[in-house]
Parts: structure tokens; C-alpha cells; sequence
């Protein structure tokens, strides 16, 4: 698969671009870019992403778990979690909210295509 439109939620300016610049290179379009969960969901409505790729920790007082759970719950729209943060607690809450998928940083460009399309086909 490729062609899918991609919202990216990551408040990292640099890991934001490798992973634009990995994304690209997988023949996905990024969409947008946001670094809290109100511009998440502002660019949600305004670009109606295929996918969401969704930091946990991002700025502001609403996480990431938080913001894919009303991107999920208002828009329908598959998440796939790309954290640095895998612990036991941050898990079960992500779990709660029937993410489609989970990368855990640092990872491979093949990681991502794999989670995105496997995401996808849900």
C-alpha cells in the first residue's frame, strides 16, 4: 500500500522530520504535522487523515493516549502509537483504547510499513 494521507503527532522536531522524511520514503503523504492534541484534532477536521501516527507524550495537557482516543472515537480513524514509552502503565492505558498498532522507538522503516499496513487493512 502507499498513497495514504498520514497525520503525524509528534512534539520532537527532529524525530517529526526523520519520520516525514521515512514516510515519504515509503510513498505515504504526511499530511499535517501536530505537536499537541489541539492541533491534532484541528488538523483532523481539517484533512480527514487515512492514518494517525501518535506520539504519547506530546505538549499541552492532553496525551496521546488521550487524543487517539477521541480521534478514534469521533472520526473513526486508525491510530498507531510511536513512543518511547513501553512501560507496564503507559501500555494498559494505551491498550484501553484499542490502538492499531504500537511502535516503540528507535525503529526500522520497514516497523513502520508494517504497522501502517497492517493498521490499514483493520
Amino acid at each position: 500500500m502507499s498513497g495514504e494521507r498520514i497525520l503525524l503527532v509528534e512534539d520532537d522536531d527532529i524525530i517529526a522530520k526523520v519520520t516525514d522524511w521515512r514516510l515519504k520514503k515509503l510513498g505515504y503523504e504526511v499530511c499535517g504535522r501536530a505537536v499537541s492534541a489541539a492541533e491534532a484534532m484541528d488538523l483532523v477536521v481539517k484533512s480527514l487523515p487515512d492514518l494517525v501516527l501518535m506520539d504519547i507524550n506530546i505538549k499541552g495537557d492532553i496525551d496521546g493516549i488521550e487524543t487517539a482516543n477521541m480521534i478514534k472515537k469521533g472520526f473513526n480513524i486508525p491510530v498507531v502509537y510511536v513512543t518511547s514509552h513501553s512501560d507496564g502503565p503507559t501500555i494498559e492505558r494505551a491498550r484501553e483504547t484499542k490502538p492499531d498498532g504500537f511502535i516503540v522507538k528507535p525503529f526500522e522503516d520497514n516497523d513502520l510499513r508494517v504497522a501502517i499496513e497492517l493498521a490499514m487493512k483493520k
